[in-house]
């Protein structure tokens, strides 16, 4: 794990820290690794050895969460195993960008949108605001769809949290689920 992190130090752009702190007000721990790179090294990690990276992967950056959250996106495993690592992973999530970033990587949601939509449904009645912001964009990203968008826009209309990303990633959710059902949202 220590070669991990110095390969994060060694991918760090100093001038990308300082905008991306700015971006990511009360997180203290950015190294400041573009999320491409970040991307790369955890389709890395996904191919050699994941779930020994995963088991014991420090938490202390920032980076070093994200690079959990896309591993858990990329390695190829049985869905069990994923929701498994999930479970572990999203009460970890502490900021707007770790969970944005990371549930756009979850794309094996649309091999089982059934499933994922249970596993969400537990999220949607958490007081952490990550937690239930990690709900909110995994609707947002993957059922915006014809089958989904009536429960997906009563969900957001029931969301109810004192929250700011929270409520900015509902607002977000429902500017999306406009652009592609204007009739159905603007009720």
């Amino acid at each position: 794990m220590e070669q991990i992190r110095e390969k994060l130090f060694e991918l760090q752009d100093k001038k990308y820290q300082e905008f991306h702190s700015k971006l990511c007000p009360n997180v203290e721990d950015i190294i400041g690794v573009r999320i491409p790179n970040l991307r790369k090294l955890a389709k890395q990690i996904a191919k050699e050895n994941p779930r020994e990276y995963l088991e014991k992967a420090p938490k202390e950056y920032y980076e070093e969460r994200m690079l959990q959250g896309f591993v858990i996106g990329y390695m190829k495993v049985e869905l069990n195993e994923k929701l498994a690592y999930l479970d572990k992973f999203v009460p970890v999530i502490d900021n707007w960008a770790v969970c944005d970033c990371c549930t756009s990587t979850y794309k094996f949601t649309n091999q089982y949108p059934e499933e994922m939509w249970e596993y969400i449904q537990k999220y949607l009645s958490s007081n952490q605001e990550f937690e239930l912001r990690f709900a909110i964009i995994m609707l947002m990203d993957y059922y915006l769809t014809t089958k989904y968008i009536d429960q997906v826009l009563e969900i957001y209309d029931r969301v109810h949290h004192d929250g700011y990303y929270v409520k900015m990633g509902v607002a977000w959710a429902i500017s999306m689920a406009y652009v592609k059902f204007p009739q159905k949202t603007m009720k």
